[in-house]
C-alpha cells in the first residue's frame, strides 16, 4: 500500500527533531526507531536536505554531514529552527482545548491519562484567556454511563469482557469480547471488537451494551484495526433515489444499508437512498416485505409485485398438494 503523505511528513519532522537531540545515529538505528527500512531513511535524508525555510538558498535549507552518511550514519547539522516550540494562535488553542475536554470526558475517573490531560488542559486554558473560557465541550457517548467506563476501563487495561448486547432486530444475546477501540460515526459510538461467539471481528453499537462487565483473562491481539483510509461503499450520485417506509423491527436497514437519509415516523421510519442495484433492492423489499410500509417511485413497487408474481406462479403446479 502506498504510504499516506501525512505519515511521511510527520515521520520527516520526527527524524529531525530526533537527530537534533540524540546526535548522529546509524541509518539501522534510525529504521527500527520509526519502523521503515534503512533504503527509506535514506530516501527521506534526501528529501530533507532540499527542504528548508522560505528563501530555499543553500544556507536556508536542512544539512547533513554528507561523509557521516556515506558511512551509514546520519548526523544533522542545521536543523533550520524546525524543532523550535510551536506557538499556537488562538483558534488553535481553542480547538485543542475542545478536543482535550472532549477526550477528559470519555476516560474513566482512575485512567491514569486523567492527570496528564487536566495538567495540559490547565496550562492551555490558562494560555488561552476569555476565548477558552467561553467555550463548553461535553462529549458523552451514547449508552449507560456505567457501560462506557467499563468498556473505556477495558480497552486501558487490555482485558476481556462479557457484554448483553441487543440487535436492531430486538434479539438479546451475551458474548464474551476482545475490545479493540471506540470510534464514532455520525452520531453515535461504536465498539470494535473480536466476537468469541461469533469467532470473527464484529462492530457493537455502544448504546444498545445493555450491561458489560470486565473479566480477568486478558483482551487477545486478533489483529484487528479499524482502516480509517477506506471510505466505505459510495453509491453513485447519478443513481434514482427511492424512498421507502419500514415499521420498526427493520430498522437494521437504516444502519446497514448506505442511505441519503433517514426520518422516524409514527411507529416506523423511512430512507432516501441511491438504486444503483434493482436486483438486489429488489431481493431486500421482498426479504422484509412484512414490514413495508410504503414505495416510491411507481416503477419500482412494479418491479417487486411483478418479481413476487412470477414467483408465486412458479408454485402453480402445486397447487392442491398436500
Amino acid at each position: 500500500m502506498a504510504e499516506r503523505a501525512d505519515d511521511r511528513v510527520v515521520r520527516l519532522l520526527g527524524i529531525v527533531a530526533f537527530l537534533e537531540n540524540a546526535g548522529p545515529v546509524r541509518v539501522e538505528d534510525l529504521a527500527d526507531r520509526f519502523g521503515v527500512s534503512s533504503e527509506q531513511i535514506v530516501k527521506d535524508v534526501d528529501a530533507l536536505w532540499v527542504t528548508g525555510t522560505p528563501g530555499y538558498w543553500p544556507d536556508d535549507l536542512i544539512d547533513f554531514d554528507a561523509s557521516s552518511l556515506e558511512r551509514g550514519v546520519v548526523r544533522l547539522t542545521q536543523s533550520r529552527g524546525l524543532t523550535r516550540p510551536l506557538r499556537l494562535g488562538t483558534r488553535e488553542a481553542v480547538a485543542l482545548v475542545a478536543s482535550l475536554r472532549a477526550m477528559r470526558g470519555v476516560l474513566a475517573p482512575d485512567d491514569e491519562r486523567v492527570r496528564v490531560v487536566d495538567s495540559v488542559l490547565a496550562k492551555l486554558t490558562e494560555a488561552t484567556g476569555e476565548a477558552a473560557s467561553a467555550l463548553d465541550v461535553r462529549l458523552a457517548p451514547p449508552g449507560d454511563p456505567q457501560v462506557v467506563q467499563t468498556v473505556t476501563r477495558a480497552l486501558t487495561d487490555r482485558r476481556r469482557l462479557r457484554i448483553r448486547y441487543v440487535t436492531a432486530a430486538d434479539v438479546v444475546t451475551d458474548r464474551e469480547i476482545d475490545p479493540v477501540l471506540l470510534h464514532t460515526q455520525d452520531e453515535h459510538a461504536y465498539l470494535l471488537a473480536w466476537c468469541h461467539r461469533a469467532q470473527g471481528r464484529r462492530t457493537f453499537r455502544l448504546d444498545r451494551i445493555l450491561s458489560a462487565q470486565t473479566l480477568d483473562a486478558p483482551a487477545q491481539d486478533h489483529g484487528i484495526t479499524l482502516d480509517v483510509d477506506d471510505p466505505g461503499y459510495a453509491p453513485h450520485a447519478d443513481a434514482p433515489l427511492a424512498t421507502i417506509g419500514f415499521a420498526s423491527p427493520a430498522r437494521w436497514v437504516a444502519e446497514q444499508v448506505p442511505v441519503e437519509s433517514v426520518h422516524d415516523v409514527d411507529g416506523g421510519f423511512e430512507v432516501t437512498l441511491r438504486v444503483t442495484n434493482p436486483v438486489w433492492l429488489r431481493h431486500l423489499l421482498l426479504e422484509q416485505a412484512r414490514h413495508v410500509r410504503s414505495v416510491e417511485p411507481a416503477w419500482l413497487v412494479e418491479d417487486v409485485v411483478t418479481s413476487a408474481s412470477a414467483a408465486l406462479d412458479a408454485y402453480e403446479h402445486l397447487a392442491g398438494t398436500p
